[in-house]
């Protein structure tokens, strides 16, 4: 096996091990906090951390046993389902309970997880030859981005509920 290919080996192993570690965090917390959006949003979190683990083991696997990227690995990881925990929260109201600390620090932690992964991705996305493997990499990057981003408006909603809603309830004025 080549240099280049035990390099990919490597990279995705790192991969697979920073999966993981983020889903335990996600179902971790997912099981202490009280909070519906809190305990729902760890818990689509950790889904979509063991779809993109079990994604990268099965490229692993095929590395290894083909000495190169796969050509025919589909680049397809399921869809982030945090866009939709947020949208929910819209339904509870203003009834929604406050967040803890333990739940606002979990949260920033987690931002960190998924700024570090989307940077991770990125990086090795830029850094191959291989198109289908740069495709790959970019797809997990915005996965990433758009957990930081779903995470990041749920901090804003823990720390501040009533400008959260007040920003969304676009108040108009009809001119009468």
């Amino acid at each position: 096996m080549d240099r280049k290919t035990q390099k990919r080996i490597k990279a995705l192993e790192l991969a697979i091990t920073n999966e993981a570690r983020e889903r335990d965090f996600y179902l971790s917390h997912s099981e202490r906090t009280t909070h519906p959006l809190g305990k729902k949003m760890f818990r689509s979190l950790a889904n979509d951390e063991l779809e993109h683990m079990e994604r990268i083991k099965i490229l692993h696997q095929r590395l290894q046993q083909q000495g190169r990227w796969p050509e025919d690995l589909p680049l397809e990881v399921k869809g982030a389902k945090v866009k939709d925990v947020l949208a929910a929260v819209a339904e509870l109201g203003k009834k929604a309970p406050e967040a803890d600390r333990d739940d606002i620090e979990a949260i920033r932690i987690a931002l960190d997880f998924e700024a570090k992964g989307e940077a991770f991705y990125r990086d090795l996305a830029e850094k191959t030859d291989n198109s289908m493997e740069r495709e790959f990499y970019r797809l997990l990057s915005s996965m990433e981005h758009e957990h930081f981003v779903s995470l990041k408006e749920t901090l804003e909603f823990f720390e501040n509920p009533e400008g959260w809603f007040a920003a969304r309830e676009r108040p108009t004025l009809d001119g009468a």
